[in-house]
Order: structure tokens, then sequence, then C-alpha cells
């Protein structure tokens, strides 16, 4: 017997990204954000996945299309300082100008000091002491006149080169602004993807006639990542593990961990098993085992009140993996031999990016949960652990945390969104399973 946690991945993938605040009302603004809510949801409908798959895509078509008006100002702008119509060019063409007037100023100033210099050093020794004075000061006055000049070329100077410092200021902010346009689209066809796949996942589990199951929210159940860095390149494997820790103060007979990996880049979700091998390896069974995108990972077994057990896993991308980012879930739930069974309500997503083959990773750090930290445990202290619950913390880059204490987080403001896509709602939404087909 198994709980299904399939459709509560492509949920919490459609809520990851800070675009999400794109895709719902704003009468979602003040909605009460979901990871403040730890109770069993309804399992949101066919129709309000719908409705969030359509708010997506308007989204989405609102983002392209101030992406593609983006361009059109962005090379207006461009051209308009090259070809000098821009106001700023314009500027720069009559700032140059006034600099050239002023050099060729000083040079002439300059000549009559040279002059005025030679006329004095001419006077033949018969010259009157009057034609000696009119002399000197004819020299006198082309050297205050040629310092006026020199003022006047410095400032001139100066002016030109703030006028020009203004126009290359103006070609980069134009194409930082479009580059902010181009981002928002990304993030927005990110978003729709995610939508999407939420959609289609909650019709096929209607088509298949699966019902609700009634397992209960253990939040003493938790799961924790260590050693996966923020940063993967293409071709290579990267080694990390998983602990599970029950934190309760009951016996778990079997205790499974969930794992998903999925890989996303501009152009939304990837097929995550032609880029990503996910493998596994516990002390109990030491021989790597492929994992599925989706799917539960044996091998943890039974559980005592404040135990752990420790999970080894290995993902390897394929050198065509595209640069972009990555998102990895992981949860755990158990199962009793009375029938009883439950586990994290909540996925914990971690989040890294992606580099393309032959990149460098650079200075790498472990990823931390982008989750919100579930409540303190209420139960047994895990061994060797203050709390079984991991530590939160902000996310690295272009996706945002599915939840937050603070009220000014994309997220938190887009909590009740968060509600209607049922990150919330994992419990109703994963599916319990009996027979080797679990």
């Amino acid at each position: 017997m198994k709980i299904r946690r399939v459709l509560a991945t492509a949920v919490a993938l459609a809520v990851t990204t800070p675009a999400a605040l794109l895709s719902v009302s704003p009468a979602y603004a003040d909605a009460k954000p979901a990871a403040q809510t730890q109770e069993k949801q309804s399992k949101p409908t066919i129709e309000e996945l719908e409705e969030a798959a359509a708010a997506a895509q308007k989204a989405y078509d609102k983002a392209a299309k101030a992406k593609a008006d983006g361009i059109i100002e962005m090379r207006k702008t461009l051209d308009e300082l090259s070809n000098g119509t821009h106001p700023l060019a314009v500027a720069l063409a009559a700032a140059k100008q006034t600099a050239e007037d002023a050099a060729a100023a000083k040079a002439t100033a300059d000549q009559a000091v040279t002059d005025a210099k030679a006329a004095l050093e001419a006077l033949p020794g018969t010259a009157t002491e009057e034609e000696k004075a009119a002399a000197k000061t004819a020299l006198a006055e082309a050297e205050t006149t040629a310092a006026t000049a020199a003022t006047a070329q410095t400032a001139a100077d100066t002016a030109a080169t703030e006028a020009g410092k203004k126009v290359q200021d103006a070609r980069v902010a134009a194409v930082n602004a479009q580059s902010v346009l181009d981002k928002a689209a990304e993030d927005a066809l990110a978003v729709k993807a995610a939508a999407d796949a939420a959609l289609a996942k909650a019709i096929k589990e209607a088509e298949e006639g699966e019902e609700g199951g009634d397992c209960e929210p253990e939040l003493d159940l938790t799961s924790e990542v260590t050693g996966l860095p923020d940063t993967l390149v293409a071709g290579t494997s990267t080694d990390f593990s998983l602990r599970v820790t029950n934190g309760s103060d009951r016996h778990m007979d079997e205790v499974l961990a969930f794992v998903s990996v999925h890989a996303t880049d501009k152009s939304g979700l990837k097929d995550t098993e032609k880029f990503f091998r996910l493998q596994w390896s516990t002390k109990s069974a030491p021989k790597w085992q492929n994992a599925d995108a989706d799917d539960y990972i044996d091998g943890v077994g039974a559980l005592k009140p404040g135990a752990h057990a420790d999970v080894k896993l290995r993902l390897t991308l394929d050198k065509a993996t595209p640069a972009g980012n990555g998102l990895a879930f992981f949860a755990a739930d158990f199962f009793n031999e009375d029938g009883s069974c439950g586990g994290a309500p909540d996925l914990d997503v971690y989040e890294f990016d992606v580099k393309a083959a032959g990149s460098k990773p650079g200075k790498t750090e472990d990823v931390k949960p982008s989750t919100t930290p579930r409540p303190g445990n209420t139960g047994t202290a895990p061994q060797g652990s203050a709390s079984g619950t991991p530590a939160s913390t902000g996310t690295n880059g272009s996706l945002a945390a599915t939840g937050s204490s603070s009220a000014t987080t994309p997220i938190a403001l887009a909590g009740g969104a968060a509600v209607l896509l049922g990150a919330a709602a994992v419990f109703v939404v994963r599916r319990r399973k009996t027979g080797s087909d679990a």
C-alpha cells in the first residue's frame, strides 16, 4: 500500500517560481498563506485547476506581448542613439561641437600670445618707452585671453564627456529593461507549463477513477537532504544523501522516501527522464538502483520513535541537459500493519542551477529547502539532532519559495493561489494503491 504524490509534485511545480503571482487574481493577495495551513484541505477540483491554467495562460500571453513590445522599443531607442536623432544623441553632438569650437578658440589665443612675445622681442633698441609699454600690454592681454580660452575648453571637454556617458547609459538601460521583460516571459512560461501539467494529472486521475486516500498528516516524519550542490553541470554526476527521521513518539512499521526531480529551462518543463537519472542505495540495499522520476524508494524499513535512516542518492545529468534550473522534491510516508498511514503534508523543495556541459560550476554550496519550515516536533526528539525539520532558507535563483512566514514574499502574497493549486492538500491528492503495482 502506497500513497501517490505525483499530482502533488506537479502542483508544487506550479507554485515554485516568482511568476506564480502573474497567474492568480489579485483577490488572492489577502488570502492566508498556504504555509500557515497544516490541516487537510479539500481536493482542488478540475474546474479550479482549469481556472488556474487559464490564468497562467493569460499571464503568459501578457508577458509575451510585453516582451515583443519591449523589443520594438529597445531597437527604436538604440537606433535613435546611433543615428543621432535621440535627444541625448542631439545633446552629445552639440557638446562635441562646443568642445571643438573651444579648442579652436584656445589655439587662436595661444597663437596670439606667441605673436605678442615675438613683437616685444623684435622692438629695436631705439624704441620709445611708449612703444615698449604698448607691446607689453598687448602680450598681457593675449595671455589673459589664452587663459580664458583654456578654461572654456576644459569645461567644454567635460560637458562632452558627460553627454557621451549619458548616451552610453541610455543604451545599457534599454538593454537591461528588455532583459527584465525577457525574464518575466520565461517565468510566466514555466508557470503555464506547470499549471497545465497539474491539470493534466488531475484529469488523468479522474479518468482512472481513483478515490482520495485517508492518510493523516505527520509533521514529525521528516526528510532532510545534505550534500546536494546549488549548481550542477550537464554531463556530470553528484552524490548526496537523504535522512529520514521519525521524530514522533510512535513506531512506524514501514517508511518510504518519496523522491521527484524535474528539469526546466526558459522554454518550460523538460522531459526529465531524458536528461536526469536518479539512483539510490541504502545500508540494507547497497547496490545502486534506479529511481523513477516520481516514485517511492524502498529500503528505509521500520523506524522506532526518534530513529532515522539514511538513503544515498546519485543524480546524473545527461550531456545534452540544457542550461536552466532543477527542482528536487522529497518527502517521507509511513504505513502500519493496522492500516494507518501518513506523512508530511508538504513536499520539501530543493532548487539548483544547471549549467551546460563543459561549464565550470564555480564555488558551490549545499542547497537548502525552499519550503517553509514546519512547526517544531511534538514527539520524541530524533537521535543526533535537535530537530528533524530542515531549516528553511530563501531561494538562490529565478525560483521562489513555496511558502514563507513573511507577507512580503511572492508566495506569501499568493497564498490563496497555493491553496487553489493544492500545495497544502498533499494527502487528498496522493492516492493509496495496493498490490505489486503500488
